[in-house]
């Protein structure tokens, strides 16, 4: 399995090149998965269905499934942070891909990205996971690199960059456990 994390401040577009990665490695026929973080509360459930009455209820874990779907509801008694290598542990062993957003102090190799536009500081010349930076605005990089650049506006050519540097990405669980 292959896992890349892809930070970046608030707006800087970080959902829609994942959500385009994701169709453009599909259509190569991998598997993709995603690992998000949310910085709040949220909530997958509906009020008033099944699931969302039994978490209600207290219930520790729901899963439900389908004959197309499987999802793992968590309530935890007390607030903790999951690190990023925890939610890869549940993933599913045949992926090919995993691609992480949100996590943007991880010890995970991440693409950066970046927009001069959103006016915040560029964390490639603080963060040596950073293994390229996604930009649309090359010229205006902050601080000189030797990182590759790559152009936000082209998934293809992330996704191409990926796929020739994937090797670098291999996940090693016995590195996290």
């Amino acid at each position: 399995m292959k896992v890349v994390a892809f930070a970046g401040y608030s707006g800087s577009g970080k959902t829609t090149l994942v959500e385009r990665l994701i169709a453009l490695l599909r259509a190569q026929g991998l598997r993709v998965s995603v690992v998000k973080h949310a910085r709040h509360g949220f909530d997958m459930d509906t009020p008033g269905k099944d699931t969302f009455r039994h978490r209600e209820a207290g219930a520790f874990e729901v899963v439900v499934a389908s004959n197309e779907r499987l999802a793992l509801l968590r309530e935890f008694e007390q607030p903790q942070e999951l690190s990023v290598h925890h939610l890869i542990a549940e993933l599913y062993d045949g992926v090919d891909w995993v691609l992480v957003e949100g996590f943007r102090d991880a010890d995970l190799l991440k693409v950066e990205v970046w927009r001069a536009a959103s006016e915040q500081p560029a964390r490639y010349p603080v963060d040596d996971f950073i293994a390229a930076i996604a930009t649309d605005s090359p010229a205006a990089l902050p601080a000189p690199t030797g990182l590759p650049v790559l152009d936000l506006n082209n998934p293809a050519a992330v996704a191409e960059w990926l796929l020739s540097q994937g090797e670098r990405f291999t996940y090693n669980p016995e590195l996290y456990a």
